[in-house]
C-alpha cells in the first residue's frame, strides 16, 4: 500500500475518534505534562479501568504537582503506588521528579534520557503534552502494525519503521490516541472486530488477524515455596525494607526458602498463593516470638501506614484474622 493511499485511512481515523474516541479520559483533558506522564507510567502493564478507578486520582490528590513528588520521601510515593504493582515504575517516577526538580523536559529526546522513560513513553508525553509529531509503539499499537502489514515476526527497530510509515504527522495527537483506543477496543488480542475498524480497508491481515504476530510458546510459570516469618514482641511485628529489584523500597516480613518449623514457639498461621509476572509464590505464614534481633518493629496501625507488597498484605491479613 503506497503512502499516499494512507490518506483515506487517516481520514477514517479522524472520523472514528470524533465518534468513538475515549475523549473523556482525564489525561486527555489536560495540558499538564506531569499528569500525562503519570498516566503513561501507570498504564504500563495496567488496564485503563484499574488506573482510572483506583489509582490516578488518589495519587494526584496526594501529589498535586510533580514538584510534590520530588520533595516527598520515596516511602510516601511507594505507599501511594501500593497495589498497582511493578514498583520500579514508582521508583523511577520519584527519581525523575528529583532529577528534573519537578519540571519535565519538552522534547522526546530529553525525556528518553530519564529513568524509566523508554522511546514510546517519551514520544507519547512529547506528543500529548508538547505537540511533538511522533508515533508511539505500545503493546496495542504493535498489535495493529503486525496485523495491518501482515507481519508474523518483526524486530523492534523494524516495528518503529512501520510505525513511522503509517503515522499521520499532521494529526499526531488524534492518530496516537486512536491507535491506543483501536488496539484496546477493536483490534483486540483474541476477538478483533475488523468490520468496524477504520484500518479495515488497508489491513493486509484482516482475513485472519489472529495469525499476526506469530504466537510464542507459552512458558510454564515456575513456583517458589517460601516461609513468610512474622517475628513479634510486645504486640509489635518485625518488618524489613526490601532491596531487591522486584520490591525495592517496600516493607515486608522475612522470607526463607527453608525453615525449621519443629520449634514449640512457632505458630503456623496459614498459607496463601500470590502470582507475580514471572513466577507463583506459595507461602506458609509463621508467627514467632523474638527478642530484639530486628531493628524495625511496628504496631498493626503503624504497618498500615507503610507500603507493602501484595504478598505481604496477604500475610498481614492472615495475621489479623488470627489475632481477632
Amino acid at each position: 500500500m503506497k503512502k499516499k493511499s494512507y490518506k483515506t485511512i487517516h481520514q477514517n481515523i479522524l472520523t472514528w475518534y470524533k465518534q468513538h474516541g475515549r475523549v473523556t479520559l482525564p489525561w486527555r483533558n489536560t495540558t499538564s505534562a506531569y499528569e500525562i506522564y503519570l498516566s503513561e507510567i501507570m498504564l504500563q502493564q495496567t488496564q485503563v479501568k484499574t488506573v482510572l478507578e483506583r489509582f490516578y486520582f488518589p495519587f494526584l490528590k496526594r501529589f498535586p504537582t510533580f514538584k510534590d513528588v520530588a520533595s516527598a520521601p520515596i516511602d510516601d510515593v511507594l505507599k501511594a503506588w501500593e497495589g498497582l504493582g511493578y514498583y520500579t515504575r514508582a521508583r523511577n517516577l520519584h527519581k525523575t521528579a528529583q532529577v528534573t526538580q519537578g519540571i519535565l523536559p519538552s522534547s522526546a529526546e530529553k525525556l528518553e534520557e530519564l529513568s524509566g522513560i523508554g522511546k514510546s513513553t517519551a514520544h507519547a508525553v512529547a506528543c500529548f503534552a508538547f505537540n511533538e509529531a511522533l508515533p508511539i509503539l505500545d503493546a496495542n499499537v504493535k498489535r495493529i502494525l503486525y496485523r495491518f502489514f501482515s507481519l508474523k515476526k518483526c524486530t523492534t527497530k523494524e516495528l518503529w519503521a512501520y510505525a513511522y510509515k503509517l503515522f499521520d504527522k499532521d494529526n499526531a495527537y488524534i492518530y496516537n490516541q486512536t491507535m491506543m483506543d483501536i488496539g484496546s477496543i477493536i483490534c483486540t488480542h483474541k476477538n478483533p472486530n475488523c468490520t468496524v475498524c477504520p484500518f479495515e480497508s488497508g489491513c493486509q491481515g484482516k482475513s485472519n488477524p489472529l495469525l499476526y504476530p506469530e504466537k510464542k510458546a507459552k512458558k510454564t510459570k515456575p513456583t517458589r515455596k517460601h516461609y513468610m516469618v512474622i517475628y513479634h514482641q510486645n504486640k509489635k511485628y518485625a518488618l524489613r525494607q526490601n532491596e531487591s529489584k522486584l520490591l525495592g523500597g517496600l516493607w515486608g516480613f522475612e522470607q526463607h526458602e527453608t525453615f525449621d518449623i519443629t520449634s514449640k514457639n512457632i505458630t503456623q498461621l496459614g498459607v496463601f498463593t500470590h502470582h507475580y509476572t514471572h513466577f507463583r509464590l506459595d507461602a506458609n505464614v509463621l508467627l514467632i516470638p523474638k527478642e530484639s534481633v530486628h531493628k524495625s518493629y511496628f504496631t498493626l496501625d503503624e504497618i498500615e501506614e507503610l507500603a507493602l507488597s501484595g504478598a505481604d498484605r496477604k500475610a498481614l491479613s492472615i495475621l489479623k484474622t488470627y489475632l481477632r
